[in-house]
């Protein structure tokens, strides 16, 4: 990841995948780029993970399940 921001949500109302959205929404506004990329804690896995920004969504036990690690991805020629 080349741009990344951690982003918090322990609100168990809120599904992970309108965590994701708002993470893209704020990351987009603050970076003024969308992002590409995220991980999540593996315990969130749900059965689908359709964002509407089509971010890669990747598991990693490093990430707190009520954390969302959101950013670009970084690309090598």
């Amino acid at each position: 990841m080349t741009t990344g921001m951690l982003w918090f949500d322990n609100d168990p109302q809120v599904k992970i995948t309108e965590k994701i959205n708002q993470a893209a929404k704020y990351y987009q506004q603050k970076y003024g780029s969308w992002p590409t990329l995220c991980f999540v804690h593996p315990k969130l896995n749900e059965s689908s993970f359709e964002n509407e920004f089509k971010l890669e969504v990747q598991f990693n036990y490093a990430i707190s399940p009520d954390h969302i690690w959101i950013g670009a991805k970084a690309f090598t020629d």
